[in-house]
């Protein structure tokens, strides 16, 4: 197996999930974002620090390697840089997206697993959101990642590579980031909570998501890895859309701060996971109160992790609130 972007937060649990699995992974990540110490020491894993621009370098490195699958998480994260710096978004996640697929072929893999984002449908009209939904990108992040997306469902009709996206919502667990918005919100208010800072909440708290738990997750990748159909996307969420004011309240923390509403923002996240149930029978596991009592188990994780206070948000979000203001 191939895990790209397997020393990130949903790579390094999926890397982990499938050596349990018996499977032997070679992780392909250039540690721009991800950490080694994500992962675990295994015989089983094996590390190639590389660039998924770098194809042949790759493909060297893998040389009289079988690989039965790949699962393409790698890209670069966040929406404020991709504002910023979109041509590197474009560079990493478009044609980055393309090499490992052209990888895949000249490897003849039997199963290729794009991770999409849900943030490829912007503010949608209706909710539960389905797949069919229209996709409406508000900021070139969700483009680069939604033009990979297309990439890999062209290389399906084209070229038979058995592919399969899947659509993520809001994932949250152990290890989670703490940059960006709301898929790193929990990043950012543990770190607040152990230096014991306000938490930074956007408005007045009353938007909601669609908050799945990491081990959630991957037992669905892992179950459309198994079971999806050749050339369907598929989205990946609980189905329940939680406020934000009710993760505060879990987090039993008292200090806040408001942050202003930030346009190209939905006010909600909420999947459509009829698909998923039915095709692969798959089902999230995980209610918010286990997630959050898991993640306050784990809160040293984000000892180090950066501060975001109100001042240094503000100041991070100046490009978001320049480009993206209607």
């Amino acid at each position: 197996m191939i895990v790209t972007g397997g020393c990130g937060f949903i790579g390094s649990h999926l890397t982990e999930f499938l050596i349990t699995k018996g499977f032997k992974v070679y992780i392909i990540d250039n540690l721009f974002s991800g950490k080694k110490e994500n992962i675990i020491r295994s015989k089983n894993i094996i590390l190639i620090k590389e660039n998924i621009l770098n194809k042949e370098k790759i493909l060297a490195t893998l040389k009289n390697k079988k690989i039965f699958a790949i699962f393409h998480l790698a890209a670069m994260a966040d929406i404020v840089p991709s504002i910023i710096n979109p041509e590197k978004y474009i560079e990493t996640n478009v044609m980055g997206t393309t090499k490992i697929l052209e990888l895949a072929r000249e490897k003849k893999i039997k199963k290729f697993i794009y991770i999409a984002s849900s943030s490829c449908y912007g503010i949608p009209k209706n909710y539960p959101t389905k797949e069919s939904s229209e996709i409406k990108c508000e900021y070139p992040y969700a483009l680069s990642k939604n033009l990979g997306e297309q990439i890999t469902m062209h290389w399906n009709k084209i070229y038979n590579l058995n592919c399969n996206s899947i659509r993520l919502f809001n994932v949250y667990g152990p290890r989670s980031r703490t940059s960006g918005a709301y898929g790193a919100v929990f990043g950012v208010f543990l770190a607040q909570i152990l230096k014991k800072f306000p938490l930074t909440v956007v408005g007045d708290g009353r938007q909601s998501r669609d908050f799945t738990y990491v081990t959630d997750v991957i037992s669905g990748i892992f179950k459309v890895f198994q079971k999806g159909r050749s050339g369907e996307i598929y989205n990946l969420g609980t189905g329940k859309g939680i406020r934000i004011n009710k993760i505060i309240s879990l987090l039993r923390y008292n200090k806040r701060t408001q942050l202003p509403v930030r346009p190209g923002e939905p006010p909600k996240t909420l999947a459509s996971i009829v698909k998923i149930k039915k095709d692969v029978k798959w089902h999230p596991k995980t209610d918010i109160e286990e997630g959050i009592k898991n993640l306050l188990k784990n809160i040293n994780y984000w000892k180090n992790a950066p501060l975001w206070t109100k001042k240094k948000i503000k100041s991070a979000t100046k490009a978001w609130f320049k480009y993206l203001k209607k």
